[in-house]
């Protein structure tokens, strides 16, 4: 890339690509040395695109939050209920699968504090809002759908977690064991909705979810 054709949206670009070649481990190894280098530019001649590493991580991470909120606004598009939990986690899974280190970059949290932090708060809300969407048939109680969200979010980040790190050593179908872990948490979250009265969430009240 040459100097000429510098630009924030390049440098971004740049680092994806790093992210995307260093597997799981990409986002973790990302440097502005390493971004530079493939740039083919000096360091310095970054910072007039990015103040620093970290707003550079802040960069790549709102672009795979967003790419990962496309993939799954797609698997759930028509569906609803379990249907649409089973699609969302096919899709999410995948898109981890297919971009570990992107994936990676999607925990990264945003600073509340730190006005520049708010394009990759609003990205996630805009995800969570998409979680928040394909659990609406369960009609869960506001307090309760907030449950449900972490519940499904930390049962699906787990097990993709131990698989892109080779946790699962035995002999046994990791799929099956994938859609096991899927039918326990619908199971679970359709308990949840019967241990009390429902409560029809709204489209607003789905996004305002997003904070959880």
């Amino acid at each position: 890339m040459p100097r000429a054709g510098l630009s924030r949206t390049a440098v971004t670009a740049a680092a994806l690509q790093l992210v995307d070649d260093g597997g799981a481990a990409g986002f973790a190894n990302l440097t502005l040395a390493a971004v530079a280098a493939h740039a083919g530019v000096a360091v310095p001649s970054l910072y007039k695109h990015v103040a620093s590493l970290g707003e550079l991580r802040r960069d790549v991470a709102v672009a795979s939050v967003t790419q990962l909120t496309t993939a799954l606004t797609a698997a759930t598009i028509g569906r609803s209920g379990a249907e649409a939990v089973r699609a969302l986690a096919a899709a999410l899974r995948a898109f981890a699968r297919e971009q570990p280190g992107r994936y990676v970059a999607t925990q990264v949290a945003a600073d509340p504090d730190d006005p520049a932090a708010e394009p990759l708060a609003h990205a996630g809300e805009q995800s969570i809002a998409v979680i928040a969407g394909a659990l609406r048939a369960f009609e869960l109680a506001p307090e309760l759908l907030i449950d449900a969200i972490r519940v499904l979010r930390s049962a699906l980040h787990g097990f993709v977690l131990l698989e892109l790190g080779g946790g699962f050593r035995l002999p046994h179908d990791i799929d099956r064991s994938f859609a096991v872990l899927l039918e326990m948490t619908i199971a679970g979250i359709e308990r949840l909705a019967s241990s009390a009265p429902p409560a029809r969430v709204s489209r607003a009240g789905a996004s305002g979810a997003a904070s959880v």
